[in-house]
């Protein structure tokens, strides 16, 4: 997966646009910055907008070709980001380090996706909010985006699994049209939820 996404990112445009995800910038938009860790976060959209609403921002991807673009990205809007290459499943994000985080279309395989959301959960100082929004397994057929593999998909009692040990405010299932870049564009079934670490 990993040549995948340096081949994606290495095309000339920003395949996902510039532009933050709109469920996580509505969610940013009501916080007040502190240290926040967007895992999985590509091209840098999000964690550019969140740099530029006064956030210190930590990204961690293995897309080397992605930093670059995200890098590039900040620089043009004037921001820093710190952005590290690593896998996930071997990141050590610490414990009780950051204000916030964010799921946005984070998906993994099943073996290594429970240790990954159990160390970043880890990693947030207690009432820290986590924006979610990934694909439902009811994207499938869809051509709107995200992966074709039920296994990495999500339901609404998988999710919840993950974000155990967490105050889940809201979660909820729907469709919702997107306009991110030349990927994810069209009507598409997603899961959005907003919860806090305790």
């Amino acid at each position: 997966m990993k040549d995948f996404w340096n081949e994606r990112y290495a095309e000339a445009e920003f395949v996902y646009g510039t532009e933050p995800n709109r469920f996580f910038k509505e969610q940013i938009d009501k916080l007040k910055p502190g240290k926040i860790l967007l895992p999985a976060d590509g091209e840098g959209r999000n964690s550019v907008y969140a740099a530029h609403q006064g956030w210190d921002v930590t990204a961690v991807d293995y897309s080397r070709s992605g930093r670059e673009k995200a890098l590039k990205l900040a620089a043009d809007h004037d921001v820093e980001i710190t952005y590290d290459i690593a896998d996930l499943s071997e990141y050590d994000f610490g414990v009780d380090r950051f204000d916030a985080t964010a799921f946005i279309y984070v998906h993994l395989p099943r073996s290594i996706i429970k240790e990954v959301y159990t160390n970043i959960i880890k990693s947030l100082k207690a009432g820290a909010p986590i924006i979610v929004e990934v694909y439902s397994v009811n994207q499938l057929g869809r051509d709107s985006g995200g992966p074709k593999d039920e296994r990495v998909l999500y339901t609404e009692e998988k999710l919840r699994e993950l974000l155990a040990g967490t105050d889940i405010e809201w979660m909820e299932e729907m469709e919702i049209d997107l306009k991110e870049g030349k990927y994810h564009v069209g009507k598409a079934m997603v899961i959005r939820a907003m919860a806090f670490a305790k």
